[in-house]
């Protein structure tokens, strides 16, 4: 399960996150592209656009359900 406390300092502010536990495995990038990118860096996803159509907030919710490592949470928060 994600944890909104050790998200990551990338994400931009909203619902959707990306926790520490990311591993770098690209399904949220693949799966919802608009809205994750990678930390090159360091080698993780964040989200970089929280998203604003209906079709991203289904890609948003398919990539969290995808996650194998549950690093992607929606808080509710915005």
């Amino acid at each position: 399960m994600s944890d909104k406390t050790k998200k990551q300092p990338e994400n931009v502010f909203g619902r959707y996150y990306v926790d520490v536990e990311c591993i770098d495995c690209d399904v949220c990038r693949d799966t919802a592209p608009s809205n994750f990118t990678r930390q090159d860096d360091d080698g993780y996803s964040y989200v970089y656009k929280q998203p604003d159509s209906p079709e991203e907030e289904e890609q948003c919710k398919e990539a969290m359900d995808s996650c194998p490592v549950t690093a992607i949470g929606c808080d509710g928060d915005e």
